[in-house]
């Protein structure tokens, strides 16, 4: 069973399972997939204070916050004990353009060559993690939620903005990954 677990799914198996949780959220409690407000709950449970955009019966969106923390521990359950010692399977191809920028080590699910400390204080690495972070971050309050809340529980429930949020995420990671991206990478 274990090993089973430890292979990478297909599609077909976990596109439906990640796909469900929409239809079971709306029948078990009518509530809405979605990560990024989240932080807005922490920020108005912890932070006592008369900012307007964190008054609001945060409590009332509690379920959110317990949702999030099964992620995390799933999360770490995973990584404890379904931790796969082989490296990442990357395409050929990939493997000898990222080698042209200095990326050779696939050990772990992200490249040990980009990120960590030493990296973040450099031009490259502070540009990846730093910039990138706070596009994400403004992205995301800009967008009025995270790709997961627009293109997994907005598309699904047919909605115009979140239709329109999808295609500019989608849009946007073209550009980085293929124009951006090679630019960074080469500093």
């Amino acid at each position: 069973m274990s090993d089973f677990l430890r292979q990478p799914w297909p599609w077909y198996v976990s596109g439906p399972l990640i796909g469900l949780t929409v239809p079971a959220l709306l029948i078990i409690g009518n509530k809405s997939f979605g990560i990024s407000s989240s932080l807005r709950h922490i920020c108005a449970s912890c932070i006592p204070s008369d900012i307007p955009f964190f008054k609001y019966d945060w409590k009332k969106e509690v379920w959110n916050l317990f949702f999030v923390a099964g992620i995390l521990l799933g999360g770490l359950i995973a990584a404890h004990y379904l931790f796969n010692p082989e490296p990442v399977k990357v395409s050929p191809k990939l493997v000898n353009e990222l080698a042209t920028y200095g990326i050779t080590n696939y050990n772990h699910l992200v490249p040990q060559d980009l990120m960590n400390w030493q990296s973040l204080f450099t031009l490259k690495g502070f540009i990846l993690m730093v910039v990138g972070g706070f596009l994400v971050g403004f992205g995301t309050r800009y967008a009025g939620g995270c790709t997961s809340g627009h293109a997994i529980m907005g598309l699904s429930n047919l909605q115009w903005p979140s239709l329109i949020a999808t295609i500019c995420f989608m849009i946007g990671g073209f550009i980085m990954a293929n124009l951006f991206l090679p630019l960074i990478l080469s500093l």
